[in-house]
């Protein structure tokens, strides 16, 4: 490999390293949380349950089996399953406003800290946030 392509592949790995954030680091407001329990109990406890622990054909969402089954993939990637497939009785019904909000009250029941702005709506944005375990 040469110096050139060396230098350069260290300040691709940097830049991502930058712009790359985690769960862990408050990527949703206690606001948006709020509006994503009122969300989550008219639309999705039906199936995954009010406490989020599933439901006979609905996973978890919190918990060990909502880590093992999202810990290394996005919220993007989250949000695009979430978008695309529910409410499984009426898939796309909500905004992606709405998801995003659905999506923070998530986060948050899995103890993910709050932060200052508010969870985004855009899918390219929100694949920059892991989902990680530990922080």
């Amino acid at each position: 490999m040469t110096a050139r392509l060396a230098v350069g592949l260290a300040f691709v790995a940097a830049v991502a390293a930058q712009t790359t954030r985690s769960v862990w680091d408050g990527v949703y407001t206690a606001e948006q949380a709020k509006r994503g329990l009122a969300l989550y109990g008219k639309e999705c406890a039906s199936c995954h349950g009010s406490d989020l622990t599933g439901g006979e054909s609905a996973p978890p969402l919190t918990g060990a089996g909502f880590l093992s089954n999202w810990t290394g993939q996005t919220v993007g990637d989250l949000f695009e399953r979430t978008r695309q497939s529910m409410p499984q009785n009426n898939p796309g019904k909500l905004s992606r406003t709405q998801n995003a909000d659905v999506i923070a009250y998530l986060l948050s029941m899995s103890g993910f800290p709050e932060g200052k702005a508010e969870l985004d709506k855009v899918a390219e944005v929100l694949k920059q946030i892991r989902i990680d375990e530990k922080k």
